[in-house]
C-alpha cells in the first residue's frame, strides 16, 4: 500500500468525468488499498480515484472504525428521497475549507465490489451525503459547485490564502 499525492483544487482533472472500471484485477485492488491509505493519511472519510489523478470510477469510504472501509466501483445513484438535509462538506483536495451543502436525506446506489459483483446499498444521513458527494466527484462535479457563487468565491479565496507559503 502506498500513500499517493492528492490532486489539489483547482486542478482540471477534478472537473473531468471518471471512466467506468472494466478490469476487476489485482491492479484494482492495489488502487483501492492506495486510496484507503491516502485517505487515512490526509486525513479524510472519503476519497475517489480522481483525487489521486486516476480517472476511474472508484470510491473508498471509511466513516467509522466499527463499519470499516468500503470500496465502491462504478457507483451510481438509482434513487434519491425528496427530503433534503444540510451537511458540512469538504474535500481532501481542498483541506481546511468546508461549508454546508444541501443533499438528499436518503439515497439508493448500485455499484460493483472489487470482484465485479453487482451490489446495492441504501443509506441515510452522513453516509448518504458521502455517497452523493463522491459520486458527484466521479462525474466531474467538485462539491463547491453545489454552493452559491458568493459562498464559492469566499471559500476559494480562503483556500488560496491558506495555501500560500
Amino acid at each position: 500500500m502506498t500513500i499517493r499525492p492528492i490532486v489539489r483544487y483547482p486542478d482540471r482533472r477534478l472537473a473531468l468525468p471518471a471512466r467506468p472500471v472494466s478490469a476487476f484485477d489485482e491492479s484494482l485492488r492495489d488502487l483501492a488499498n492506495d486510496l484507503l491509505e491516502t485517505m487515512r493519511a490526509a486525513p479524510g472519510i472519503g476519497i475517489t480515484a480522481p483525487h489521486i489523478g486516476v480517472p476511474l470510477r472508484v470510491v473508498v469510504l471509511e466513516l467509522d472504525a466499527k463499519d470499516g472501509a468500503r470500496t465502491y466501483v462504478n457507483p451510481e445513484i438509482t434513487w434519491a428521497s425528496p427530503k433534503m438535509i444540510l451537511h458540512r462538506e469538504g474535500s481532501v483536495s481542498m483541506p481546511g475549507v468546508n461549508d454546508e451543502v444541501q443533499r438528499h436525506a436518503r439515497v439508493r446506489i448500485s455499484y460493483q465490489d472489487l470482484d465485479g459483483n453487482m451490489q446495492h446499498e441504501e443509506s441515510d444521513g452522513g453516509r448518504a451525503v458521502c455517497h452523493q458527494h463522491e459520486i458527484d466527484q466521479l462525474d466531474g462535479m467538485f462539491w463547491l459547485q453545489r454552493l452559491s457563487r458568493l459562498k464559492r468565491e469566499r471559500l476559494v479565496k480562503k483556500f488560496e490564502k491558506m495555501s500560500r507559503p
